[in-house]
């Protein structure tokens, strides 16, 4: 008991340092010690627990992974390539070219401890809750709703890795020492539970006081999201890459699993035919407007105590010489998957095409993508190898270029009216979860159903917001292939495409034995020379035994019931 309550008074305190900004107060009266039932008597006291739940979605925000520097996971992909090749700032380039680096020691992308940490706390919230809690049923089952969203939220991260994972659903369950794994079908129901339940009681929208804090759009939303990824299990592994008799989803569940995922995604439909959510017309701008209509799930941001160093991170060095950082740019894969503005395909077979490629492509090329001759906060961008600020330099050259090594630049995220964020730092929303990607969600769910009309719906809804026609894709396989681009270019650097290409299952033909590349521009004549180099310098590697990662060793030898998934 002295124990939790110790835990609990910890949280309540980060809680009000992480919310002070609110304007939340934190009317504790001071004791020289406190039980779990003078804590919980202070309704206050819930709400600066919930509000420090919500810290854990800043973990991944704008497509990061506790690796290295919270490099982003993109990069382990064909669409990003990071310029450092030094553990830290480049640890992500030395995962991507050396899959002997994931390890049972060591696994890298490893969330296994702060997980299991932030659902210890989750539990400890529900069950002092339940017990003590001075509130109406209403607000218990409200507060029970959103430490369920958290949780289901954390359990997906957990599953996405690993699959089968211990499922730690009551507080009693943290007082027994060994506790062993549950199978990846019964995680992946247990997630949407925790989703279903949220969804159920949350409200369509949150009062003032509370926004930011989970709504019934975000935990469909999530629900939509978690059966996804277990209808695509089903579907796309049968078994093929690993014997764990604890991994896998059986491939006979899989349309009923797409069901769900459809099922929960036009319940957010619904809600934006409401007039909850919206796709927003200007691409570029959505994700600097921070009351969009297009975040099902959104962190918002206020300088000077909550901020972030995006633009630290991504923009062009030419913004501040010297100290940009340049973490990450596009690869050359990325930038020749945006179609041309009449919705047919890019291709450098074109002689039109070839001899001016940034010019007539869809939106979201813009919006993405910063190139040379690109217009950016007063200059025009340089990406020549004689630009000493902004040229191309070969990858593999300097440890830490902190310039281009594919010829492109970020744009995407990037606030273009923040002119001094070295100061400042940076405040725009980062969006979890947006309408964009419901929309794909149902239409990937409903193409995998057969049910071609109802895919094409939710596609061209999207791509007609975005300035594009209407898909041509006519079959199942078709609009499949067609969701697949939509995704690389529609959610690029939100940190999608690596899980996306793990639950199809093509990680290891994409992201293997392969390099990825960049395009070197340089003048000639009137015009520019294109000249396709590679960004790596290095093959790329995925062992088809990372679609499960190893349970990082300690926890093996810290719990008698937990046995590591097969093949490590």
């Amino acid at each position: 008991m002295i124990k939790i309550s110790s835990r609990i008074q910890k949280s309540l305190l980060l809680a009000g340092i992480v919310m002070a900004s609110h304007g939340c107060k934190i009317d504790i009266a001071p004791t020289d010690r406190y039980t779990e039932e003078a804590i919980w008597k202070n309704p206050s006291n819930m709400e600066l627990y919930v509000n420090g739940l919500y810290a854990e979605f800043q973990t991944f925000k704008f497509g990061q992974f506790p690796i290295g520097y919270s490099n982003a996971t993109d990069a382990l992909t064909d669409i990003m390539k990071y310029t450092s090749s030094t553990a830290g700032n480049g640890t992500v380039n030395i995962l991507a070219t050396d899959a002997s680096r994931v390890n049972a020691a060591g696994p890298q992308l490893n969330y296994w401890q702060s997980a299991y940490t932030r659902i210890r706390r989750i539990n400890e919230f529900i069950d002092g809750l339940r017990k003590y809690a001075i509130v109406s049923d209403a607000e218990k089952d409200q507060y029970e709703a959103e430490a369920r969203f958290v949780r289901g939220y954390v359990y997906f991260w957990l599953v996405k890795l690993h699959g089968s994972v211990i499922i730690m659903d009551d507080i009693s369950k943290h007082t027994v020492k060994d506790n062993p794994r549950s199978s990846e079908e019964d995680c992946w129901k247990f997630i949407a539970a925790d989703f279903a339940y949220a969804a159920d009681i949350l409200p369509p929208a949150q009062p003032a006081a509370r926004t930011g804090r989970a709504t019934k759009g975000a935990a469909y939303g999530m629900l939509a999201r978690t059966w996804l990824y277990a209808a695509s299990i089903a579907k796309f592994d049968r078994k093929q890459f690993n014997d764990d008799p604890l991994t896998g989803v059986p491939e006979a569940n899989a349309q009923a699993y797409y069901k769900n995922a459809s099922d929960a995604a036009g319940e957010v439909i619904k809600l934006a035919n409401e007039g909850y959510y919206e796709l927003e017309s200007d691409f570029t701008a959505l994700f600097t407007n921070k009351n969009s209509k297009e975040a099902v799930f959104k962190l918002d941001f206020v300088a000077p105590q909550f901020t972030h160093q995006y633009d630290l991170g991504f923009t062009p060095p030419g913004d501040v010489p010297g100290q940009c950082l340049v973490y990450g740019v596009p690869t050359a894969e990325l930038v020749d998957e945006f179609e041309m503005s009449d919705g047919t395909r890019f291709s450098w077979s074109n002689p039109a095409q070839a001899a001016d490629p940034y010019a007539n492509r869809e939106p979201r090329f813009y919006g993405t993508i910063l190139y040379n001759g690109a217009s950016w906060k007063s200059r025009t961008i340089n990406t020549t190898p004689g630009s000493a600020t902004e040229g191309i330099m070969e990858y593999g050259v300097s440890t830490e270029p902190r310039k281009t090594v594919t010829g492109y630049y970020v744009r995407k995220m990037l606030d273009q009216s923040n002119t001094n964020f070295i100061q400042n730092k940076s405040t725009q929303p980062w969006m979890e979860m947006r309408y964009a990607e419901v929309l794909l969600i149902d239409a990937e769910a409903k193409a995998n159903m057969n049910d071609v009309n109802g895919a094409q719906t939710s596609l061209n809804a999207l791509r007609n917001k975005r300035g594009l026609p209407n898909t041509p894709a006519s079959t199942p396989a078709q609009l499949q292939t067609a969701i697949e681009h939509e995704r690389k270019v529609e959610l690029a650097f939100e940190g999608h495409r690596y899980w996306d290409l793990r639950r199809w299952r093509k990680a290891h033909t994409v992201l293997d034995d392969v390099r990825f590349s960049g395009h070197r521009v340089t003048a000639e004549g009137a015009g520019f020379k294109y000249e396709v180099v590679s960004a790596d310098n290095a093959d790329r590697e995925f062992d088809p035994a990372m679609y499960y990662m190893p349970i990082i060793v300690n926890e093996l030898q810290n719990n008698d019931a937990l046995d590591q998934i097969k093949g490590w």
